[in-house]
């Protein structure tokens, strides 16, 4: 039986002026999968997330997320998914109770079943006792997981995530892991941007490294350790050896 792809990219450039940050970048993300999307900074990681949410309209290339384009049905791509960015952006006033009540009319849903998802989401992600103080009292590592609880309201079969565990304590980012992991093995597709390798390393089936906007490797880390030299078993190694970022090392260590 065939894969769900659940994220589909098809040459997908982004460019600004003269400079491409996103060049030609095709990938698929599949139902039940956990899939890294690595890079170093200013790569084109956070651009290709924003398109693959409907956020930047892409030069040239198409993007397809639960079998809908993004650019000529918007509506129903969204609604298929869940988007956590690298910082909260999140309505400052509203109680976490009523922000988890907005979002859940923003995706029409019934009113029972907003007030059963609001309870169970708030205490999956240990804000109960603060439900009914308002978002701007919360602290960075609380608005991540009232990010992410506004996320799964819904219960998309697609998420995408940009750098979620920033910021975070051990407790928190190890939840976090969990609770992405839970939802991949219920059949979403999870896409996670992240810094920490060994996050990407542990709980990613697949990884996908961009440098200076090219996708330069897809696949499992066994995959990816054939594309490395003779000795590169960490995925530090890999990532270090394919974005150039082994001779800056080397030269750090040299100028010591």
């Amino acid at each position: 039986m065939p894969e769900l792809t659940l994220i589909e990219t098809r040459n997908l450039v982004k460019r600004y002026g003269d400079k491409m940050a996103v060049k030609n970048v095709s990938l698929e993300v599949h139902k039940g999968e956990v899939f890294g999307f690595l890079g170093p900074n200013g790569a084109g990681k956070t651009t290709t997330i924003k398109m693959i949410v409907g956020l930047l309209q892409p030069t040239s290339g198409t993007v397809k997320v639960a079998g809908y384009d993004v650019q000529t049905q918007p509506l129903l791509a969204k609604a298929s998914s869940g988007y956590v960015p690298d910082t909260p952006n999140l309505y400052a006033k509203l109680t976490g109770r009523e922000l988890l009540h907005f979002v859940g009319d923003l995706y029409d849903l019934d009113r029972k079943q907003v007030a059963q998802r609001t309870d169970e989401l708030l205490r999956m992600f240990d804000l109960t006792t603060a439900a009914d103080d308002t978002v701007d009292s919360y602290s960075h590592g609380m608005q991540q997981k009232a990010s992410l609880a506004s996320a799964l309201m819904h219960d998309p079969k697609v998420l995408v995530l940009d750098e979620p565990t920033v910021g975070l304590d051990p407790k928190s980012a190890r939840l976090i892991k969990d609770i992405l992991r839970q939802m991949a093995e219920r059949g979403a597709a999870v896409f996670l941007s992240t810094h920490i390798l060994e996050i990407a390393e542990r709980m990613c089936d697949r990884i996908g490294i961009i440098n200076k906007g090219d996708l330069v490797a897809v696949g499992t880390m066994n995959e990816l350790r054939s594309l490395g030299k003779a000795g590169e078993v960490s995925l530090e190694d890999i990532f270090l050896g394919l974005t150039g970022g082994a001779e800056e090392a080397e030269i750090a260590e040299i100028l010591k």
